[in-house]
């Protein structure tokens, strides 16, 4: 096992040198105050703010854009053995925008209050850009060396879905993570407490794919007043309609049958995968999202027709967020056809593809010890989450990838109501703890 960080690490020559959990807090404050909501405030200064923290302590790094303004850094770091494969390590330095007025604080001040760092990407995901550049810039200060290579990368457009992000990357500069195998990243290692002496970190190993659609009505235009047969508008609605109010069927995937006998195995409860009121309660907060991974989704968010009160439109569109199960697109997109009716037509706004691996191997071994290390009462599981991350792109040139941004959370938190929420907050002894566990991991793996 590995022996616990240092509390004051010294360079080599004896002289003391700020340590990860010394240098974190100020770093995501510093990463919270560059505004990068997407689409408006493109990424290009924090993406240099990234290069620049890294070269302070002798890291090489370079900017790529994918659009003006639309930055990722990638930087490699030497390893004690650059001939084993090495671990990626991505996050994505986008935001979703925030409504100052809606929250507590400024957004965008990286307020400290009560024990928490305060603001847009707090937990998605500067948070986890923070931790690994602070346990970067101290292992380069100690003169420390990972195991194997580790590959950084914090990428732009990830909250849009990737296209001017990680997407970009894997198209134009996958030689860059050609001989990594595996990757971590945001969405997993956080906790969920069970009581007060056991806690399950779920490590996502799966996710559900995406295919935003819209739909697209067409019918005769003509006059408010009069009577019409046929009706864009109308015709849009039913089939909207249906697709929202549609009862999708429960589907139990590998990834979610595994934490429903993780849960029953801690907890000593007989419960059944195919009946959710039987062990999602058990998963606190997190219950509202992984309750979604147990069926595929189709939400209309916008509908859009006419230009006058009294003028019937010859067009409407709707635009449908649908996701779907590993294995289950084709399946999803019959359905919706069906749904839809007929003079409804479909066009892809966005897809991609839905993640699953295993939860087994050196790497999982490693963050469950490295987790159980700083918590004697931690219990790694899978889980399949129910949003998209950089590991549809990155995945698709052979790694194995997975959620882990290690976070011990209050119990009475309600950690996922944080993503895209308001009054996103960490609090700072999460974020110490993430970078103690990440310590372990890295120097273990």
């Amino acid at each position: 096992m590995t022996a616990a960080p240092a509390d004051s690490p010294s360079d080599q020559s004896g002289q003391s040198v700020p340590s990860a959990q010394d240098e974190v807090v100020d770093l995501l404050v510093e990463l919270i105050r560059i505004n990068t909501s997407n689409p408006t405030n493109p990424e290009r200064p924090a993406a240099e703010w990234v290069a620049a923290k890294l070269a302070e302590v002798g890291v090489e790094s370079q900017i790529i854009e994918a659009a003006p303004g639309r930055a990722s850094t990638v930087a490699r770091i030497e390893g004690a053995d650059s001939s084993r494969p090495p671990l990626l390590i991505h996050g994505h330095l986008d935001v979703v925008p925030a409504d100052a007025g809606e929250w507590s604080v400024d957004p965008f001040a990286g307020e400290i209050r009560d024990d928490y760092v305060w603001g847009r990407g707090a937990i998605d995901m500067k948070d986890m850009d923070a931790m690994t550049l602070a346990l970067v810039r101290e292992w380069q200060r100690t003169g420390r060396k990972p195991p194997r290579d580790i590959v950084l990368a914090f990428v732009s457009d990830e909250e849009a879905g990737g296209r001017q992000g990680a997407h970009y990357l894997v198209d134009n500069h996958a030689d860059l993570f050609a001989d990594c195998t595996e990757a971590i990243s945001e969405v997993g290692g956080f906790s969920i407490s069970l009581s007060e002496d056991a806690r399950v970190y779920l490590i996502q190993t799966a996710e559900k794919g995406i295919h935003w659609l819209r739909l697209l009505a067409s019918a005769p235009p003509g006059h408010g007043s009069m009577r019409h047969e046929q009706n864009a508008v109308t015709n849009l609605a039913r089939a909207v309609s249906r697709i929202g109010d549609h009862d999708w069927p429960i589907v139990i995937t590998d990834t979610v049958k595994a934490t429903v006998e993780g849960l029953a195995a801690l907890t000593g409860r007989d419960v059944d995968a195919a009946d959710p009121d039987s062990w999602l309660p058990m998963l606190g907060g997190a219950a509202r999202m992984i309750g979604a991974t147990i069926r595929n989704t189709a939400n209309p968010t916008m509908l859009e027709a006419g230009y006058k009160v009294n003028v019937i439109p010859g067009r409407a569109e709707a635009s449908i967020d649908t996701r779907f199960l590993p294995g289950q697109e084709e399946q999803m997109l019959a359905v919706l056809d069906e749904l839809m009716g007929p003079g409804i037509i479909r066009e892809t706004i966005v897809s991609d593809i839905a993640v699953e691996t295993q939860f087994e191997g050196a790497l999982v071994d490693a963050m469950s010890a490295a987790l159980r290390a700083e918590d004697s009462g931690a219990h790694a599981l899978p889980f399949l989450m129910s949003g998209g991350t950089d590991a549809k792109s990155f995945s698709t040139l052979g790694m194995k990838c997975f959620g882990f941004s290690p976070l011990r959370m209050p119990a009475d938190l309600d950690f996922m109501s944080l993503f895209h929420g308001i009054d996103e907050r960490v609090p700072v002894e999460g974020l110490k703890f993430g970078v103690r566990v990440l310590d372990r991991l890295l120097a273990d793996c």
